[in-house]
């Protein structure tokens, strides 16, 4: 018996959360992603990157490019209120257009520098890790990603590897800065505590010294602590590219072709060579042959083929039409009987041999070629 009303109910089920929703989607991601996934990930603008490192180089290097600029950019704040104070009461900001343009020219003269430098920064520290991408797919609307994966979401944020390596390192950071704050000002205690009597231009000055070096110092040890959290980027993404077993013979199937139309090709092959017997087998380096009943040609060309291939077998008839055809364009015939047999229930035509039959063939092909040598030997001496 229920004791909920209709309306309780239905606010029941509509605020309900779906169990799949915490489903591990990973389940069953044990091989490693091909070549093919590495490649197709970064054309989408996936690509293993330390964001740690980019903000340490974007925090360092403008650092030094205003301890680098302090001089010019002291003058031109001084020049910038020197125009600003003498014409203050000569120009009416709302209404004249110079104070517009005054101010303009000298905030880029004193903003675009650091800014430039602060970009380069930032693409040097993306181009180092990625090496150059530029792809606009990561702008592209997914509506695919609008239905929210609590599961999914609160599993990487809360209770993962990734969730307590980004917690460690956020406790890391405030450490650091805390501790090279407390570090940096104990150092200037002293001076800063003589600050009342001394004037303006000492204040400034040690302020901004004090400043400059706990941003230097801050942004180093960042630095440092980009390298891990590079290692660490680099090792979650190799695990999020992570295959299935059926993804991986997927992606092989239509890498290098469905096995049903290679089954074709290969059969169409066949009887491509099978018609053209009488033209391949002149061009065999051997025939295999057991005297009566099976024939095989083999031809290896070592620049193109891995190891000798078929190019041509029959049985009764059709074997004694390969040793004739052999035999009329002196192609060397070894008889064989449990090679040929092998050779001819194994192997089709087309086939590379396989691998078991190496040591022997290689031991063939070596009678052969002393064949020929000595042939050749023989042909010197007549002449």
């Amino acid at each position: 018996m229920s004791f909920l009303t209709e309306d309780e109910r239905n606010l029941a089920a509509a605020l309900a959360i779906d169990l799949q929703w915490f489903a591990a989607e990973d389940e069953g991601r044990t091989e490693e992603p091909t070549e093919y996934k590495i490649r197709k990930a970064r054309e989408e603008g996936r690509v293993a990157k330390s964001q740690e490192l980019v903000g340490a180089l974007v925090l360092l290097l403008p650092a030094l490019a205003i301890l680098f600029l302090a001089p010019s950019m002291l003058k031109t704040m001084v020049e910038m209120t020197r125009f600003f104070l003498s014409r203050s009461t000569e120009l009416d900001p709302a209404k004249d257009a110079a104070i517009a343009r005054a101010f303009f020219y000298y905030f880029a003269r004193l903003a675009l520098p650091i800014g430039v430098v602060a970009v380069l920064a930032a693409v040097f520290a993306n181009v180092v890790q990625t090496g150059f991408l530029f792809t606009t797919k990561p702008l592209v609307p997914n509506f695919s990603k609008i239905l929210p994966r609590f599961g999914q979401y609160f599993k990487r944020t809360l209770f993962s590897a990734e969730a307590a390596f980004n917690f460690a390192k956020s406790i890391i950071k405030i450490t650091i800065i805390g501790v090279v704050a407390f570090l940096v000002v104990r150092s200037e205690l002293p001076r800063l505590t003589t600050l009342q009597s001394a004037s303006l231009w000492t204040g400034v000055t040690l302020i901004a010294s004090l400043v400059m070096r706990l941003i230097i110092i801050a942004a180093l040890l960042m630095l440092a602590l980009s390298v891990p959290d590079l290692l660490f980027q680099r090792r979650q993404y190799r695990e999020s590219l992570k295959m299935t077993k059926q993804e991986v013979k997927e992606e092989r199937k239509m890498y290098e072709g469905d096995p049903l139309i290679k089954g074709r090709l290969k059969q169409r092959m066949r009887e491509l060579l099978s018609r053209n017997m009488a033209a391949n087998v002149p061009k065999a380096d051997v025939v295999i042959a057991n005297p009566t009943h099976f024939a095989v040609a083999l031809e290896w060309n070592r620049s193109t083929m891995p190891a000798p291939m078929v190019t041509a077998k029959g049985a009764d008839e059709v074997a004694l039409r390969i040793r004739r055809i052999a035999e009329e364009n002196g192609v060397p015939v070894v008889e064989n009987k449990p090679l040929a047999r092998a050779l001819y229930a194994e192997t089709d035509i087309g086939d590379i041999i396989p691998e078991q039959f190496y040591q022997l063939i290689a031991v063939v092909l070596a009678r052969v070629n002393k064949l020929n040598e000595a042939r050749g030997r023989g042909f010197a001496a007549g002449a």
